[in-house]
């Protein structure tokens, strides 16, 4: 009875065997005493005495019946039972009389049914399980209602408390870790039936630390010690023909006599696996094999519990990750409630959608990974990073994965304590700060380094040349030429800072750091509910547009040749706000004048002398700005002591006479029915032109003729990125006074036109 009972570290004691919690030792004997302990002990002699005498069969025709398979081995003695697969009906467990019946069937060289070869082999050993009886309703996890989750949220003490509470309500259930772990164990056995040395080994959310009820079981179906069996089998089989000797029957009947692991393709074993699950595996259904994903895999469900899984062949670096995250969690015990707040924060928010991105939406996968980076830039840092973790390497924990490095320390007592004491609560409102003005499109994220890795190098690297940039770059830990947000599109990344600094402004309230005492809503509750999309305020410096870094418009050579220039960040500003004279003047026809009246846009002349200067410019410029001619920034003169920053900024004077911004769609459309010229692409240069000629149509509609005023009058400034190696062009907009509603409609068309123009103009003058 010993082995039945352990000790809780809060008192009492635990019976393994039945799952009962007693608070002292009579009440443990009164339990070791009853009838449910000793129904179970005797169920599981039973078991285990079963075991020891029987066999497992498979090989036989589909649609073989028990009595069959009983009436066949019944030549060696006495048959107790024969279970059948009730799903598949592809394998048996024959119970038989006793051991010395069980010695004389596997004695047997070889068994046939109906001239088909059977493997026969012993039971496999089992530890014995106590399963509770189904409550109705039990298979599938009942979803938290938001009103429960707010009721428990609003009865924490503090925000901390309301982070940990958080963790408890969404993290699996025991019961649902009990299920999880069954699987794996049926499916091991199973799949060990037929890919001999094989290895089902879960990862991703399900066990890297951040599960929540009804995540997907993801299973890594390890091959190597099957491709190894497959070569030895063959290599035996080769000597027995040259002996003369028969093959060997369970190398024969192996499923692996029809293909060659070692040379297969990817589709060709995931259909084997699919084949496999369909067919032997009790309790599953809506087997597919999915062949077009960056990793393929077999997706399946659990029938009984409504659990969805898949299982790829070569995803080895998933395994890394996964431990990877475990090490953070284990490192530092606030990380899960952070990351839990934040992914349930951006599910609200309509930011991150499902865990690897089928859309443009935040992949969970991405948004973890930001928070630790986050948590490794900390001062001090709270995590470390990969290459300080990489120096603590012992020799078991070297790791070469598909050519990458994945060496880190397994052992999370391996790492130094951190020194960062920040509550939970000041580390939320940090996060919400510093993305809220991050420039994603102009750096790469990296958790190897622990810092915003500069574009102009980063691409000028042999990982770099094979990275997908995109509006948000975040490098993944170890395979770091693939960015985990290559999905995410521009509209997803201002909405996401968007709603970071509205969570910043709501984090310096006092509806988040205190408890409401009138029962109200507080802290994470408000955080949580959904945002409304950004309308614009007015701010002061102006409505705000942000013209992203979108190097890859440019050709690979215009591409290496601005990275290596020596000002990186004036040239592409240059490019830019030569870009915005384009759209603004010509595509729009806004009449543009500089501070003291002149007009904007004209070409300098031999007659006009020297250069003109750049309107709203506090240097004159050394190039035309209307081209897109990389040169040398000129050096300044040096000055002793710190030089003080300048804002490099230009500035636009514009009036707006026709409503331009209106009915573009159906004007495109009429100019494609009259036969006017379109581009071939999207991407193409005349996309520029064509924009152009809707504009004419519009002003054509309307009439020539101007008014005495404009429509609009608005001032436009463009200004560098905040950072020193922020790309971004901030684009201000300030309109006239009483230019009322009106220009908010301009102001939100051009929230999407002009940044889609500029890269093209860029894109165009490359």
């Amino acid at each position: 009875m010993e082995r039945d009972v352990e000790s809780l570290s809060r008192g009492g004691f635990r019976c393994r065997l039945c799952h009962v919690t007693a608070a002292n030792k009579p009440s443990l004997q009164d339990h070791l005493q009853g009838k449910k302990h000793q129904r179970l002990e005797s169920l599981r002699a039973k078991r285990q005495d079963q075991e020891l005498r029987s066999v497992f069969v498979s090989g036989f025709h589909k649609g073989t019946s028990a009595p069959e398979l009983s009436e066949y081995f019944q030549a060696f003695g006495g048959v107790a039972s024969v279970v059948m697969d009730k799903d598949k009906g592809v394998y048996a467990i024959v119970e038989l009389q006793d051991q010395e019946v069980m010695e004389k069937v596997l004695a047997q060289p070889e068994h046939c049914l109906g001239g088909q070869r059977l493997r026969v082999k012993p039971r496999e050993k089992k530890e014995f399980k106590y399963m509770p009886p189904k409550k109705q309703g039990s298979a599938h996890h009942v979803q938290l209602s938001p009103e429960k989750l707010v009721q428990a949220l609003c009865q924490a003490d503090d925000v901390d408390a309301q982070m940990s509470q958080l963790v408890q309500l969404f993290e699996l259930s025991e019961s649902e870790r009990r299920l999880r772990h069954l699987l794996v164990t049926l499916f091991q056995e199973v799949f060990s039936e037929f890919f001999p040395g094989c290895a089902i080994l879960p990862f991703g959310s399900s066990v890297n630390g951040f599960d929540i009820h009804g995540c997907d079981l993801d299973l890594f179906l390890d091959l190597e010690k099957t491709k190894t069996f497959q070569a030895s089998a063959k290599g035996l089989q080769g000597a027995q023909a040259e002996e003369g000797a028969g093959p060997d029957s369970d190398s024969e009947d192996s499923i692996l006599s029809d293909i060659d692991l070692t040379t297969a393709t990817v589709p060709e074993v995931l259909e084997l696996v699919a084949a496999v699950l369909r067919k032997c595996v009790p309790g599953v259904h809506s087997v597919q094999a999915v062949h077009s994903a960056r990793r393929p895999v077999v997706k399946f469900c659990h029938k009984d519990s409504g659990l969805l899984g898949d299982i790829s062949i070569n995803n080895r670096l998933a395994l890394c990750n996964t431990r990877f995250l475990q090490l953070c969690t284990e490192a530092d015990e606030r990380v899960r409630p952070l990351v839990y707040v934040l992914r349930y924060w951006a599910k609200q928010q309509a930011l991150a959608g499902n865990p690897f991105g089928g859309g443009p939406l935040l992949n969970n996968y991405a948004l973890t990974l930001l928070v630790l980076f986050f948590l490794q830039t900390r001062n001090p840092p709270a995590l470390p990073t990969l290459a300080q973790l990489r120096e603590l390497t012992g020799d078991g924990d070297q790791a070469i994965v598909d050519g990458w490095d994945c060496s880190f320390p397994q052992d999370a007592s391996r790492l130094e304590p951190s020194a960062n004491m920040e509550s939970l609560c000041s580390l939320l409102a940090e996060f919400f700060r510093v993305f809220g003005d991050h420039d994603f499109a102009g750096c790469v994220i990296s958790l190897q380094e622990g810092r915003a890795l500069p574009l102009p190098s980063f691409l000028l690297s042999e990982v770099g040349a094979k990275f997908k940039l995109g509006p948000f770059n975040v490098q993944d830990p170890f395979e770091l030429s693939h960015n985990v947000a290559a999905n995410v599109n521009e509209k997803i990344v201002q909405r996401f800072q968007h709603c970071c600094r509205d969570g910043a402004k709501y984090c310096r309230s006092l509806q988040y750091q205190r408890k409401s005492s009138k029962g109200k809503a507080w802290g994470l509750v408000r955080l949580f509910q959904p945002g409304v999309p950004e309308a614009g305020e007015l701010g002061p410096d102006g409505l705000l547009i942000t013209i992203p870094f979108t190097l890859m418009a440019l050709s690979p050579g215009s591409r290496q040749q601005l990275c290596q220039a020596r000002d990186f960040g004036r040239c592409w500003f240059d490019k830019v706000c030569a870009a915005i004279t384009v759209v603004l003047k010509d595509v729009l026809k806004c009449s543009c004048t500089g501070p003291a009246g002149e007009p904007l846009g004209q070409e300098p002349t031999e007659q006009s002398g020297a250069e003109q200067p750049i309107v709203g410019s506090k240097h004159p410029r050394s190039e035309e700005r209307g081209s897109l001619v990389v040169s040398p920034a000129k050096k300044r003169p040096r000055v002793e002591g710190p030089a003080p920053e300048e804002e490099e900024s230009v500035s636009w004077s514009c009036a707006v006479w026709h409503r331009v911004w209106m009915g573009r769609r159906r004007v495109r459309r009429q100019l494609r029915h009259l036969g006017s010229p379109q581009p071939d692409t999207e991407q193409e240069a005349g996309s520029l032109e064509v924009e152009e000629k809707v504009s004419e149509a519009i002003i054509q509609q309307e009439g020539d003729s101007m008014g005495a005023e404009p429509l609009l009058r608005f001032t436009a400034c463009a200004r560098m990125g905040g950072g020193q190696e922020d790309t971004r062009t901030l684009l201000y907009f300030t309109p006239a006074p009483q230019q009322g509603p009106l220009f908010q409609d301009f102001y939100h068309f051009l929230q999407g036109f002009l940044p889609r123009m500029v890269e093209r103009y860029v894109g165009r003058a490359a």
